[in-house]
């Protein structure tokens, strides 16, 4: 394969671009090499703007769980350009996908758009501030909610210590009331709830996946929302990628958890800009107008990213592809596994529904700290191997793969193939 024109998109992009990209996972640090430019894409496939076509484990980070273009989408949104793009007021469809939402995850009254996934989560945390009159919130090492100040932090030494600033232009006044826990660990938790009396609410992903594909172990879901509620706080579970990922709705019916407050985004805007968070009545009757906790977008409940979303979640429902997706991931992990026995590769594979990560790393991977043990050099050997036998990964080796369920038999045997020449050009390292 030749990257001849995405190598000068990148240099005529570094003229005006901070670092030719838009996004700092685009641009491939952690693989070395530059990124790669995408000219388009249809179902299973992408290709870049040199000619070059992947089967996509991208998937825009997981929204396009139809694959790309699905054609029931395309008419919908199609059909929405013709009314106009945005108005400033309100919509039927904003209602009309307002109840597919909320329908799809119990203890959800009503929901709230807003315009990404870093919205909804700052959103929500200022709701649970709102509600319960308290200021903390406790977040998980290698959870991500986005790039909000208060929760880009960086652990202190000590699991009772307050955080420090993960990014530069964070001072640490704007993360003094963040605390930082250990993932799978409820006794970190509840040493924060020992010291401190002003703990608001607890955040995270309900399986990890921004620290690759981390489930949580031993019932710690629902003995954490019991313990959390017990102390007058609120759990915050951000399925900004999980939700609609393994069943129609999110992963908290699966783990038997309800959320007090959810955070939505990517899938429920068929993969328009669009985030959501919503809870039970008496929570999001706070959220102005109702009450006395102000939000508000112009571009909240875009008519065409309403439409997406509606077009999405419809066709989602009806395929039910979720059985499949089990099906293929398990698949997906015995190539993996296999090809690494063969080649003497030691790797993990973590795998929750449509969401699928290896790790290269002989150690069980259940948290951060775990996951942090992995051979990053290895994963960038593996990572360039796939490219160029036709599979696009995510550039990192703390990121899911996502799966659609516009996959073939024929994309599947390439993703075995590619696995195979990965873990071969591993081996050769």
């Amino acid at each position: 394969m030749e990257f001849k024109k995405s190598q000068e998109l990148y240099n005529q992009g570094l003229v005006n671009l901070v670092g030719a990209v838009n996004s700092p996972v685009r641009a491939f640090a952690s693989v070395g090499g530059n990124p790669l430019f995408i000219k388009k894409a249809k179902g299973s496939k992408i290709t870049d703007v040199d000619g070059n076509s992947y089967v996509d484990l991208v998937l825009s980070y997981g929204p396009m769980i139809l694959g790309h273009r699905h054609k029931k989408v395309q008419k919908a949104i199609t059909k929405a350009l013709k009314n106009g793009y945005s108005f400033g007021a309100s919509t039927k469809n904003e209602i009309k996908l307002a109840k597919i939402v909320c329908d799809a995850f119990p203890g959800m009254d009503k929901v709230r758009f807003v315009n990404s996934g870093t919205e909804a989560v700052l959103s929500g945390i200022r709701l649970a501030r709102a509600f319960t009159g308290k200021d903390k919130i406790i977040k998980f090492s290698g959870c991500y909610h986005g790039h909000q100040d208060a929760l880009l932090v960086a652990a202190g030494s000590g699991l009772a210590t307050l955080s420090l600033p993960g990014s530069k232009g964070v001072p640490e006044g704007a993360v003094k009331n963040t605390l930082i826990a250990n993932y799978n660990d409820l006794e970190s938790v509840k040493a924060h709830f020992d010291a401190h009396d002003d703990i608001a609410g607890v955040i995270l992903e309900p399986v990890a996946g921004n620290m690759g594909v981390v489930t949580p172990q031993n019932n710690f879901l629902k003995e954490l929302k019991e313990y959390v509620n017990s102390k007058g706080a609120l759990l915050i579970i951000d399925e900004v990628m999980t939700g609609f990922r393994s069943k129609f709705g999110g992963a908290q019916e699966l783990f038997d958890v309800e959320a007090d407050i959810t955070c939505l985004g990517k899938v429920i805007g068929g993969g328009f800009p669009v985030g959501a968070y919503g809870a039970r009545n008496e929570i999001m009757e706070m959220v102005a107008p109702l009450g006395g906790m102000y939000q508000a977008g112009t571009l909240s409940g875009n008519p065409i990213a309403m439409a997406g979303g509606i077009a999405t979640l419809t066709e989602l429902k009806k395929q039910n592809p979720y059985e499949k997706f089990n099906e293929i991931a398990q698949i997906i992990e015995v190539f993996l596994l296999e090809s690494a026995k063969k080649y003497d590769v030691e790797i993990t594979v973590n795998r929750f529904g449509s969401m699928i990560n290896p790790f290269f790393t002989n150690k069980t991977v259940t948290n951060f700290t775990e996951a942090q043990t992995s051979d990053t050099e290895k994963f960038a050997t593996f990572f360039w191997a796939m490219m160029h036998n036709g599979v696009f990964l995510p550039p990192s080796q703390f990121e899911a793969w996502f799966l659609s369920s516009a996959l073939s038999e024929k994309d599947i045997q390439k993703i075995a193939k590619a696995i195979d020449k990965g873990m071969e050009a591993v081996s050769k390292m």
